[in-house]
Order: C-alpha cells, then structure tokens, then sequence
C-alpha cells in the first residue's frame, strides 16, 4: 500500500511537533532532508563523541609544555602592533605583575617589542589595562598606591563588561579624601584628561597623580593608554623636562589620555551564561587544551563546574573536543581542534634539547601545577628554564636552583636564566627609576 509523499511529510511534522522525530542531514554527503527519532539520534550522537574521544592518544606533560610553547609563539619572528593585539587576546584576564608585562610577557611573545604597539592599542580603545581582583582593605599586604608587583588585567573592550563582572564585588569608599574627591569627580563627569582633574577637583597635581595612584592599586579607575599606569610606577625625576631632553621618553600623567573609571556597579554580580562562556572560550584561546588544575589558577575565572557545562555544550554542537590529551591530569579535558593536530604533531617531533627561559609571572608558569615539584611564586624576578619541556633550573631570589641539570651545566644555565635586555625607551619604568 502506498501513501503518498504529502502525508508523510504531514505526519513527521506533527511527530517533530511533539519532539518524538527532529529532521535533519545526518548521512555525510548527503543533500535532502533526513529524519531520525530523537532518542536513537542522542545514541547516535553520544557513541560518536566517545569513539572520536577514544581516537585521541593523551601526551606526556613535557610534551604539553612543548606544545604550550609553540602555542604561544615564544621565540616567534612575529613583529609588530598587529601581533601584540593577537597575543593579548590570548592573554585577555590573566593577572600578571604591572612591570612583567613589558620586561617579559610581551617581549617574549613578539620579536623587538615596542612599548608604542600596546600605547596605540589602549588609546585606540582596543585594550584596557587594570586591576579587576583586590584584597579586602583589611588584607596588610595591600598597597595603597601601585608598584611594579601589583597584578593587573589586560582585556579587550568588546569584553570588558564580562571581566568587570568577574571582578571584586562592591568597590570599597577610597581611604583618602583626594581619592574619595577624584572618584567623586570621574563618576560625576565621566571621561577626565589630568588636567581637567586637577581642576575639577582644586587639588594640587602632586595631591591628584597621588589620589590617581591610590584609585588604580584600588581597582577603581584606569586610563586610556598605558603610558598613565607607566607614569604611576616611574621616580618623579624621570618625567622632567631634563629627562626629556636626553632623548629618552619622559612618563606623565598627562601622556595617559584619559582617566575614567573601571570597575562599574556590575563588580561581583551574579554571572550569566554569555559571561562564563566568554571565559571558557578564553581558556581554550589561551592553553588549548583545558583542564581543572588549569582553570583553578585563573583568578578570573568563574567555578570549574560552571566551565564543564559550557565546554561539554561546545563539545556537543562539534565546536571543540572532548577526551585525555595530556597524561597524568584527572578529570575531563577540553580541546580546540587545532590544538589536537598540533598535539599530535608535538608528540612525533624528537626533542632537541631545546631550552626555553620564562619569567615566573608568565602564564605558562605551570611549575607545580602540571610539571613536577614546588611552586615557583609568580614574581617578574623569579625565573625558569625548561629543557624539552621539563624545568631544569630555577632562579628564585636572586638564587640559582638546579633541579634536573648536570652542574657542569650552571654557567651556561645561569646566563640563559638572564632577563633579557630592557629597551632603553623603558628603563626608567621597568629598571632604573621603579618605584620600590
């Protein structure tokens, strides 16, 4: 008995009104409309995420590490703003040390780095620089005007709603009158220049760049160019004319732009969906592969059971992979599809005996979270060579420690643990002239 095609297609639209049927192309190379009952179809769809999840051969640690490299382009001929811009978006809501990111991070990701690349990013809008997570008042380690050890945040605009509300809930009334005078006036006028500040407020320039300091160690304000926070940290000598006329860059309040605030009401409120999956996606962007013990040294990062969902989701519609890729980490594990190839193509290329040296406060500081042994505090001064991906020296304290080297090996260990040369456009911000 046949049945016409019209009646068909009438009857699988009502079973797919009910949910028992979903249409479909579900054969490869297929160009019509398929049909499949829901439930095999879920079968069908669980037992292909297990099968590609079982194709995937996890790598050893050191290899992880190799792979984290390469990802990162440490040691690339990548040159120019361009660049800078593609490495902070990997980098989007990492907290590191405010004098790091130009000694070491950046330097070390793009070849001849130059501190205009990040100034013309900022006063584009492109980036903002701040400081998103602030111990309670109450904490005795926290400092009331920033210093080169303060971790700061370095986001792309299109998010920065999304990490203000990552950041320390309900900002605290600033300690001194002339913060609690500049936060008074940014809230009211919005956007200042630091001379409209300085107006705005009748305080003394001294009173106010003090005021400004006290606002960004607080996480209340930043400003449209790095150059603001460059001239926070600098020794006042080094923003004379005197200094100027030496041909060297003379850091001031004013070559930051404008001065607004960061941290909005928002701060700390509860998180949605949109928020946790653009933290999860910038987890993946920046390791590749995404685990817990990775997610839980993130401090801007919402709970690993609020990431799992999302990356199990991104799993499910085919955006990312799911499965074991690097030996030795417990729990589930999430992968760009780019990063499996290039985890494949790590493990089948023999080591050399490469070495490569990074600062402490860089992301892939991973010493006692993925590799072996202690962890190394995440100072702009510490530092850590690996060989192959393995750490085989530390440089903590001034001190050289050997951890899987021949000490036949130090001298030539201690020279590659050398910080690399800082530009001369930036010695009295990052060498000579940083407030201690």
């Amino acid at each position: 008995m046949s049945v016409p095609e019209s009646s068909i297609h009438i009857a699988l639209a009502a079973l797919e009104s009910e949910g028992f049927v979903v249409q479909g192309k579900f054969t490869p190379g297929t160009t019509e409309i398929e049909w499949c009952e829901r439930r095999l179809l879920a079968r069908i769809h669980r037992a292909t995420i297990a099968r590609l999840r079982r194709e995937i051969e996890p790598v050893t640690q050191a290899d992880f590490m190799r792979f984290l490299f390469g990802w990162h382009g440490l040691g690339s001929d990548r040159e120019g703003a361009h660049h800078v811009r593609v490495v902070l978006e990997q980098l989007e809501g990492f907290d590191a040390s405010a004098a790091a990111w130009e000694s070491d991070i950046l330097p070390a990701r793009v070849r001849d780095y130059d501190p205009s690349w990040l100034d013309a990013l900022c006063m584009s809008g492109s980036i903002v620089w701040g400081r998103f997570r602030v111990p309670p008042r109450s904490d005795a380690k926290r400092s009331t005007t920033p210093i080169k050890t303060t971790p700061l945040s370095l986001v792309s605009r299109e998010h920065l709603d999304t990490w203000r509300h990552f950041a320390s809930a309900a900002p605290e009334a600033p300690a001194s009158a002339p913060a609690r005078q500049v936060l008074d006036a940014l809230t009211t006028r919005g956007a200042l220049f630091f001379d409209e500040l300085v107006r705005a407020t009748g305080l003394l320039r001294v009173q106010t760049e003090e005021a400004i300091a006290e606002l960004v160690a607080s996480g209340d304000v930043t400003s449209d160019g790095f150059s603001g926070l460059r001239a926070l940290l600098v020794d006042s000598k080094y923003r004379t004319n005197r200094w100027r006329s030496r041909g060297a860059n003379a850091y001031t309040m004013e070559s930051g732009g404008r001065w607004s605030i960061l941290r909005a009401a928002s701060a700390g409120a509860e998180l949605n969906d949109a928020d946790i999956e653009v933290c999860a996606r910038v987890m993946l962007n920046r390791y590749g592969v995404v685990f817990r013990r990775l997610a839980d040294r993130e401090t801007l990062s919402p709970p690993w059971r609020d990431l799992v969902r999302v990356y199990r989701r991104l799993e499910a519609r085919g955006e990312i992979r799911g499965g074991r890729f690097v030996d030795g980490v417990w729990g589930e594990q999430f992968a760009v599809i780019e990063a499996v190839a290039e985890l494949r193509a790590t493990r089948r290329r023999k080591t050399s005996g490469e070495s490569v040296s990074i600062s402490a406060s860089d992301p892939l500081n991973l010493t006692g979270i993925l590799t072996p042994g202690d962890r190394i505090g995440a100072l702009a001064g510490n530092r850590i060579l690996y060989r192959d991906g393995v750490p085989i020296a530390v440089k903590e304290g001034g001190e050289v420690r050997m951890l899987a080297a021949a000490h036949d090996e130090r001298w030539a260990i201690e020279k590659a643990l050398v910080s690399r040369p800082v530009p001369p456009s930036l010695r009295p911000y990052l060498g000579k002239g940083v407030r201690k």
